[in-house]
Parts: C-alpha cells; structure tokens; sequence
C-alpha cells in the first residue's frame, strides 16, 4: 500500500495487480514517489508505463514455487518481447532468477533482476550479490556497444 510506504518513509512502492493503479498513486505521491508494478503480461507492461509508473516487474520467467499463482513459466524469449514492446521503460526479471539464468534476463534486454530465493543464502549473499554485479556491468557494457 502507497500510504503505507509513505507513511513509512519509503521512497517508493510496489504495487500488485490489484493495487491501485500507477496514475493513482503518482496523483497522490507525486513525480518523485519512485513506483513499481507487478506484471505478467505484454498488456499488463503496457499499462504499467501508460499509467505513469517508473519500471515493471515481469514474470514468471523460469518455474519457482512462489509464482505457481500467476501460471506456468513464460520463458526468456517471452521476456525479450515485452522488453521489446515497452522499450525504454524499465523492466525488471522475476521469477525462478538465480545466479546462472540471470544472464540470459539481462541478455533478453531486462534492466534488473529481482528474486526470492536467489537472496535467501545468507552465508553466500555477498558472493550473489557481486555474481550480479558483474553480469550486470558485462551486459551493460555489451548494450552499449
């Protein structure tokens, strides 16, 4: 919830698909209210730049249990469309990411990725953490030239 986050402090929020939608919230919050939306489809991307967010959340790209609800997996080349489709808007991986298939995210065009069980190694956060760092500098790097 928007409120919540501001009341909190935050500088931003993620919405769901059934929070309120991007227009709503930057009405309330502002253009510097940094805003998220969870989406699973090519429509749902679009929206979520047509209603003034900041980037989208898309998945499930690879099976993972805590996506089971929003359907089967849809695939990196699935990925590389709706990249394609919302292009420059931001984009941001989910679903089943680890440390070896977050670079064909990041080659399919994605901007980020986000995850649950890629942080869930406290022992190994550090390493993750520089693994995607360093996929991230490469891709970037391979973008631009």
């Amino acid at each position: 919830r928007a409120d919540i986050a501001r009341a909190g402090g935050a500088d931003g929020v993620h919405l769901a698909t059934s929070s309120l939608s991007a227009d709503v919230v930057r009405r309330t919050f502002g253009p510097n209210f940094l805003i998220g939306v969870s989406t699973h489809s090519v429509g749902e991307a679009q929206a979520a730049r047509a209603t003034g967010a900041d980037f989208a959340v898309w998945g499930p790209v690879f099976a993972t249990e805590s996506k089971n609800p929003y359907g089967e997996p849809q695939g990196v080349a699935k990925l590389q469309t709706v990249v394609r489709e919302v292009a420059p808007f931001p984009v941001i991986a989910l679903g089943g990411i680890n440390k070896v298939n977050l670079v064909a995210c990041l080659q399919a065009g994605a901007s980020g990725v986000a995850g649950i069980g890629l942080f869930q190694d406290k022992t190994n956060l550090s390493n993750t953490v520089s693994r995607i760092k360093e996929v991230f500098r490469t891709n970037v790097a391979e973008r631009k030239s």
